[in-house]
């Protein structure tokens, strides 16, 4: 079908339709003339292999952004340079006085 006479029938299509549909298809049509959604459209298909380092940096995103209620203790802690013994150690040495002796 020529693009013209394409163009044409979805113009027929839309007449058809109830008019309770309708916003539907203009959210479509509008995510499909979106500039962004159109260069993912017309991106090239990704046929590079993926290496073993890329493998490992998604599997890392991935684990980093887990909502915190997925995340063990131990990994928030780890996240700054912490052991389980280091928040216990912490956790039972007492704080100095804030602002020094007066």
């Amino acid at each position: 079908m020529a693009h013209a006479a394409t163009k044409e029938h979805a113009h027929e299509l839309i007449e058809r339709m109830a008019l309770v549909q309708a916003p539907v298809v203009v959210e479509i049509l509008e995510k499909m003339l979106d500039p962004v959604s159109l260069a993912q459209a017309n991106a090239p298909f990704e046929d590079e292999a993926i290496s073993e380092s890329e493998e490992q940096a998604v599997a890392r995103a991935k684990l980093e952004t887990r909502p915190p209620s997925e995340r063990s203790h131990e990994e928030f802690i780890a996240e700054f340079g912490l052991t389980k013994e280091d928040w216990k150690r912490m956790g039972d040495t007492p704080l100095e006085p804030f602002g020094g002796s007066h």
